[in-house]
């Protein structure tokens, strides 16, 4: 297709969209995440909210802060809007590029500091609902979300409940350079002037 294309950028006031400060309840939808064969699932599409929508619904209608979507599996993907990943006996792991989850920036950036940082390997596999029952700690990322720890799923504690020590150690460094305060990361940051 030889398509014409405009870009536009709007900055408005986001506030926060899951509360971080403490760990989030989380239900197991209904609803299922579409197949890559679908619709192309590793990026933003405007099609794809529909199910998320109804899924984070669903879950906010039941008591839950956030839901997490299964493959028609029963393999995790994601959160309604974020990647998940899960520490379990020292290893960090994350759903594969085969899961059907957006394949988001800040996941990205979750490799990279647990890597840089932490000398964490991320393994990226097909996860299996139970596991996060058993997980050590569980946390959902995004643009949005940054690092939301999860306290429960399906009203069973993740581990203590509370958030983990790992969990704590992303998120304080993630704020920190977000927020332009780590100099050897602010290329990840960019200045915008508001006039």
């Amino acid at each position: 297709h030889e398509l014409e294309s405009d870009f536009a950028l709007m900055i408005v006031p986001f506030g926060n969209y899951i509360d971080n400060e403490k760990p989030i309840r989380c239900q197991t939808s209904s609803w299922r995440r579409p197949h890559d064969s679908m619709m192309p699932t590793g990026v933003k599409l405007s099609g794809l909210y529909t199910t998320s929508i109804l899924a984070k619904t669903e879950a906010t209608m039941a008591g839950f802060d956030e839901s997490i979507l299964l493959n028609f599996d029963g393999s995790v993907s994601e959160g309604s809007g974020e990647n998940l990943f899960m520490l379990r006996d020292g290893n960090l792991v994350t759903p594969s590029e085969t899961e059907n989850c957006l394949l988001g920036i800040t996941r990205d950036c979750v490799f990279e500091i647990a890597s840089k940082e932490f000398g964490m390997e991320i393994s990226s596999r097909k996860i299996h609902r139970s596991e996060i029952y058993l997980a050590d700690e569980v946390f959902l990322t995004g643009t949005a979300a940054h690092i939301t720890s999860v306290g429960q799923l399906d009203n069973r504690n993740i581990s203590s409940g509370n958030i983990g020590e790992f969990t704590k150690k992303m998120q304080d460094k993630y704020f920190k350079i977000v927020k332009g305060d780590d100099q050897e990361y602010i290329k990840w940051c960019t200045e915008i002037s508001v006039n």
